[in-house]
This record gives structure tokens, sequence and C-alpha cells, in this order.
């Protein structure tokens, strides 16, 4: 028998591969797919790591918990807790597991007391920088394993919201430095704490400046316009990018307000209610957080920002050959910690 004469590449006039859109002829059932994962996720859960930035007294642990209608921030979690001002920045965690509708969220809320409490807070973010490489660091560790385990506990920080305190002012430069760093390795989402102690007009002003700032240094905070997958995407964030940094106003109690239990702040003018768009832009910052882009905050978390230190870290063990370009650090500098 002869051998066949070995096949060579197509003729260039071969006809194409044909692809497009297709009629299907009756039911198939692809559709069900999204049942197939809904019903996956409404078993295992899902994991959501958020990390809350700002100098004591802003309201940080309060916002936590009217975000998520619980007793999740760390001081809740902790009876008897005396707020004490440490004399360096420290990283404090506490996880919950919560439920709503059958649908189970692991809840990682990270707090960092002490920062912007000093009278020198130079280089107070370096522990929070480190922090979050070393949960980048914890998660490849798991990955490169030739036996690893099918589901890897995910630690790293999905979100960093950054409480700008409601000067009225300019950003400080504590501020600036701050998110310049962050927003290279997390996904940063400004807001003004307190906006019920600014009038309107002051509120408009302040984040009209804030925008200027961040414009003008160069810090793409969430959602970055790189990372639109589409028109309508980018439809969607437009306009959450017009209102950032949202004026929140953060309450754990509920007060009757024409009959109706809300959350809100009562002072002697009044009753500020947190959900009412009217009052102040905490349904913009839930809905952002949980509602329409949480997932999208842990895809950003996986596909960009870990993707990027694995890239460098996986270089950096096996340095390129002689004439080769080193990657530059995780975030733009030196890392002492790597």
């Amino acid at each position: 028998m002869e051998d066949e004469p070995a096949r060579g590449p197509p003729p260039l006039n071969a006809p194409a591969p044909v692809t497009g859109d297709r009629e299907l002829f009756g039911y198939v059932g692809i559709e069900a797919v999204l049942d197939q994962m809904r019903i996956k996720t409404m078993k295992t859960g899902f994991e959501f790591n958020i990390m809350v930035v700002g100098q004591s007294g802003l309201g940080k642990s309060t916002m936590v918990n009217t975000l998520f209608k619980s007793k999740v921030s760390r001081k809740s979690s902790c009876p008897g807790y005396e707020e004490r001002i440490p004399k360096t920045v420290q990283l404090l965690s506490v996880t919950h597991v919560i439920e709503e509708k059958g649908v189970k969220m692991k809840l990682t809320v990270t707090d960092t007391p002490g920062f912007g409490d000093q009278i020198n807070n130079q280089n107070c973010w370096e522990p929070i920088l480190e922090y979050i490489n070393d949960q980048y660091e914890r998660y490849l560790r798991e990955e490169i394993l030739i036996n690893r385990k099918r589901k890897i506990p995910d630690t790293r920080v999905h979100a960093c919201v950054y409480f700008v305190p409601p000067t009225g002012h300019w950003l400080r430069p504590l501020d600036l430095e701050f998110m310049r760093r962050l927003n290279k390795i997390t996904n940063v989402v400004p807001v003004i704490a307190k906006a019920d102690t600014l009038t309107l007009e002051e509120r408009a002003e302040f984040k009209q400046r804030i925008q200027k700032d961040l414009k003008a240094h160069g810090i793409h905070v969430y959602p970055q316009e790189d990372f639109d997958n589409d028109a309508d995407d980018r439809l969607l964030n437009d306009k959450i990018r017009e209102k950032i940094p949202f004026a929140v106003v953060g309450a754990d109690k509920e007060h009757q307000v024409n009959g109706k239990k809300v959350l809100g702040r009562k002072t002697k003018w009044g009753i500020i209610e947190v959900e009412n768009p009217a009052h102040c832009e905490f349904p913009l910052l839930r809905d952002l957080l949980i509602r329409s882009h949480l997932q999208d905050l842990k895809d950003i978390t996986h596909n960009v920002h870990y993707e990027q230190y694995r890239v460098y870290r996986l270089h950096e063990s096996n340095p390129p050959a002689k004439g080769g370009e080193q990657l530059s650090s995780v975030n733009g500098e030196p890392e002492s910690h790597l």
C-alpha cells in the first residue's frame, strides 16, 4: 500500500469556516444553563471581600452595616469594643456568612484603624498595599500547586471604599497619594463621608473639585473606562462616573416616616433617609457594590489586578534570558515585601 502524500496547507482560495447566527428548528434548551448556574451558586454560595479605608470618625462601620443591613462591621462584631486610635495602621478583618432568599455570601470586611489619624501620615498606605498583595500571593501559591483545591479560598480584596472627609475644599495630599497607589492594584471606590454636613451646593462643588483632582493626577477609580466591555456597559458606567464620588450618609437605625419604617439619621430638623436618593447617594453606592457590579468587581480583580500580580511574580521566579526586559513592580514602585 502506497503511503499517502503529506497534506500541505489548504489552498488560498479554500472556503472559510462558516460562522454566524443560525435559526433553530425547535427548542434546544440552551437558556437552561442560566438556571443551572443559579442553582449551583445557591448551593455553593460565593465570596465577596470589601475593604474600608479612612480616618476615624467618618462612619465606616455604620456604612458597612447599612450596606448589608446587618451588624457585619468589626465594631458591631466585638461586644464591648472600645475605639482606640492605634499608633500605626492596623488591618483587621471579620468574616460573616449572610443569606438572602437562599443565596449565601461569605462576606469579609477589612477595616484599617489608624489610617490618617497620626500627626505624620507618611507611608501610612504601605501596610494596606502589603495586605492586598499578600492576598494575591496567597491565592497564587494555592493556584500553582500540583494538587490544588477544587475551590481555592478567595481572600483577595474585590473593592476598596475610600472615605473622603467632608471638608468641602480639595482632596488632601494623603487622599491623592493613597488613591494613586491603590488604583493600580485594586478597585477603588471613593465616597464623600457624612455628606449631610454639607449643603447641596457645597456637595456639588466639592464633588466637581474631587473629579478634577482625580483627572489631573491620572487616578482611575472604579469603574475604569478601559474595562468597559461594550457600548451598553459604557453607557451605564458613564452615568456612574458622573456621580463619583458618591455623597453618602450611613445609618443603621430605623425611624417612622409617614407610617413607614426607614433607615435614617434623626436630627432636630428632621430625618435624613439613607435610602432616599433625594437625601443622599447611598442607593447608588449600594447598587454599584451589590446589585449591579458585584460580579464585575470580582472579575476585574481576578482578570486584571490579580493577573498583573501573577505575571509579575512568575517573571520574577523565571527571569528572562539575557537582554530580556524585566517587568516593573506590581504597582509601579519598588516593593520591599516581595
